[in-house]
């Protein structure tokens, strides 16, 4: 059972930016595929940002494309999301989760690890 970590989350201005930072608790992490998820108030998680167990290939949501960026420290055994270009409507609890066999998957579902979650509030 891998065991994810997040933090880095905070209260920013609307054009700031953030890294959050996931850390795994085994260095078998180097296998997983890697991903973000948010979840604001009364609304259902959502894909943010995923990579490849290498790291080498990294896809995006519409709405976060060109300001996030995800990225994975193998040797740390620890995925980092960018965030850039802060907007208020990116307000919410952002969750890094992991999964074997997932690549490319974008609903919550398809992965088995979660962390807890770090709380991002943007205000304007």
């Amino acid at each position: 059972q891998v065991r994810l970590v997040e933090s880095g989350g905070g209260s920013v201005q609307a054009g700031d930016s953030l890294t959050l930072s996931c850390v795994a608790s085994e260095r078998s992490f180097t296998k997983y595929v890697a991903a973000w998820f948010r979840q604001a108030p009364g609304k259902e998680r959502e894909f943010v940002a995923g990579c490849s167990w290498s790291g080498d290939t990294a896809y995006y949501a519409d709405s976060v494309q060109g300001r996030f960026t995800i990225s994975k420290d193998i040797p740390e055994n620890t995925v980092y999301l960018q965030m850039d270009s802060l907007k208020p409507e990116d307000t919410a609890v952002y969750f890094c989760a992991a999964d074997l066999w997932s690549h490319g998957a974008q609903v919550p579902g398809s992965y088995a690890h979660w962390g807890q979650g770090t709380q991002v509030t943007v205000s304007s």
